[in-house]
């Protein structure tokens, strides 16, 4: 008896993959129905500033098709109870950042592919909390050398995670001359990376002094540019930040002691910035055990992560009363972060005092722009990709709805439902 049940589960088993075959992309994908999908919105914030209420948006295969006012033949996902907007987008991240099972952070860094797992494990969080698309950006101290092949993970559409851009490396002061930066970037744009990331001050924790010389800062970005590749420059000190400006370098990360004359110059330039004033520091104090005694997690570093609060936002509130500053939304997201990144919006509304709106266009559209990709993602209209969420609420009037993610589609594939 026992025998024959095998026998036709097998069967079962091996029709069901003969089918997944039949129906193969050529990366072991069944794919989705042709048909148009409909959702039904309660209010569409559309990234853009544009605001619309009892609206339904048409999708078909990846795309959005049409936002109507009209009653669609059908509904296939009801939402109106809620507020859709485009996926969100963090510029920073540390992909496989993570705690080891001891409670401890994982640094040094263990095999790469013991790694890439915990890797998975974050950016379902983060897809799950609406982020449909993440940079990382390498980090001498935490690593992130599974980026690119995460990056291809993610392309195949395979598992629920959100859409990666990747470096390959980074550039500090002790990358070598100008002239073997140059190289240095030549090589990680040939190893397929989509961004170049420039170490160009310390760490806050170690008060942020530049450390990279203006040559080399000028050589990695004069390099890239010329590659046609994106630069992105941490930097915390005003002297590091102008470098990087003058050196034609695309984004700068941090800031956190920047002043008036840094904004103006960032602005003349058109230079993305990307400050991070709150969610880094909070889970860094709220995991101090778990961080102290590697790296640069001292007693002391922890003094200056508390102090630096203060400073952040002092400066973060002068940074949005220059309205031609382009600032981006980044959360330097590490270990015991991932899946929080909209603590970071909600303290810009509540404590810094920001509008809602140019909150939630700067976790948009602006930082599409910024990654090459406005024309794809940060928007919701016609022709863009279906990157699509739902909050419980109205971010308008009050923003912690960011933390109530109950809807998430990339790419025209749902991936949370709140029917669920």
């Amino acid at each position: 008896m026992k025998l024959k049940l095998v026998a036709a589960l097998f069967a079962v088993a091996s029709s069901f993959v003969a089918a997944v075959h039949a129906a193969d992309t050529g990366y072991g994908l069944v794919p989705e129905k042709n048909a148009p999908v409909y959702i039904r919105v309660g209010k569409l914030i559309d990234g853009k500033g544009g605001v619309r209420n009892k609206v339904t948006v048409k999708v078909e295969g990846t795309r959005i098709v049409e936002i109507s006012d009209r009653a669609p033949p059908h509904v296939d996902y009801d939402l109106s109870k809620y507020t859709l907007m485009p996926g969100l987008i963090d510029t920073h991240v540390h992909i496989d950042s993570h705690f080891r099972p001891d409670g401890r952070v994982a640094n040094p860094l263990e095999p790469a592919g013991e790694r890439e797992l915990w890797a998975l494990e974050n950016l379902y969080r983060d897809l799950m909390a609406g982020f449909t698309t993440v940079q990382g950006l390498a980090s001498p101290s935490t690593g992130s050398p599974s980026d690119l092949p995460l990056r291809a993970v993610s392309a195949r559409g395979v598992l629920p995670m959100p859409r990666v851009l990747a470096t390959a490396g980074l550039v500090n002061e002790n990358s070598g001359t100008p002239e073997e930066i140059r190289g240095l970037v030549r090589k990680q744009v040939a190893a397929g990376a989509d961004v170049v990331k420039l170490f160009a001050s310390k760490s806050i924790r170690e008060h942020g002094t530049q450390t990279m010389s203006d040559e080399q800062i000028a050589a990695a970005c004069g390099e890239a540019k010329a590659l046609g590749k994106r630069t992105w420059v941490h930097a915390h000190s005003p002297s590091s930040v102008r470098a990087a400006v003058l050196g034609g370098c695309m984004a700068i990360a941090h800031g956190s002691t920047l002043d008036d004359p840094e904004f103006e110059l960032m602005a003349k330039h058109g230079v993305y910035f990307e400050p991070e004033i709150a969610l880094v520091s909070f889970n860094y104090l709220e995991n101090k055990e778990r961080f102290l005694g590697t790296s640069n997690y001292t007693e002391e570093a922890f003094k200056i992560t508390e102090q630096s609060i203060a400073q952040k936002l002092a400066m973060f509130k002068k940074a949005i009363k220059h309205k031609d500053l382009k600032i981006v939304f980044g959360t330097d997201t590490t270990a015991g972060a991932h899946g929080q990144m909209a603590r970071e919006i909600v303290y810009r509304v509540q404590v810094a005092g920001q509008p809602a709106m140019d909150a939630l266009m700067q976790v948009t559209s602006v930082p599409a722009e910024a990654l090459g990709m406005k024309d794809k993602i940060g928007a919701v209209a016609p022709g863009m990709e279906a990157d699509l969420i739902a909050v419980d609420g109205d971010p308008l009037q009050d923003i912690t709805a960011m933390r109530r993610v109950n809807f998430v589609m990339k790419g025209g594939k749902v991936y949370k439902n709140p029917a669920l």
